[in-house]
């Protein structure tokens, strides 16, 4: 029987945050590792991979919010396309420990961590997924 026919359900983890980001990554279970190890995020869910080692679905939590990822599936209307036009901003405390974190578990450097004219410190970072992360701490 499958989990969709099964009469106990897969575990709903609470939601959380008032907007909640579902990226489609290749590789959402490296994904998750990553974010787990970069970001300090605590996976809740994941569907089971597939025969070809994809899923569709983990859900993370975030400092505080929740992020939900999955692998491409092309033939079902659902492929993988290269991030752009957007980042992922986290709004944190201690701004110099998540950041050393994120670059030390592999993130790329795109603009350094610097006081910015709107009175924060904030820096840029790639994944190695191609999603742009952000980090912002208020002064």
């Amino acid at each position: 029987m499958s989990a969709a026919q099964s009469e106990t359900p897969y575990p709903n983890p609470e939601v959380k945050g008032g907007l909640v980001a579902y990226l489609c990554v290749d590789g959402a279970s490296k994904a998750s590792d990553f974010y787990v190890k970069a970001f300090d995020a605590r996976e809740v869910f994941r569907y089971p991979v597939d025969d070809k080692g994809r899923t569709m679905h983990i859900h993370l939590y975030v400092n505080g919010s929740s992020l939900m990822l999955a692998d491409g599936y092309p033939e079902h209307g659902h492929p993988c396309e290269q991030p752009q036009g957007f980042n992922l901003t986290l709004q944190v405390k201690n701004i110099d420990q998540w950041w050393q974190r994120a670059v030390d578990a592999g993130a790329e450097i795109v603009l350094p961590l610097q006081d910015m004219f709107w009175g924060a410190r904030y820096g840029q970072l790639k994944d190695p997924f191609g999603v742009l992360w952000s980090m912002n701490e208020p002064k």
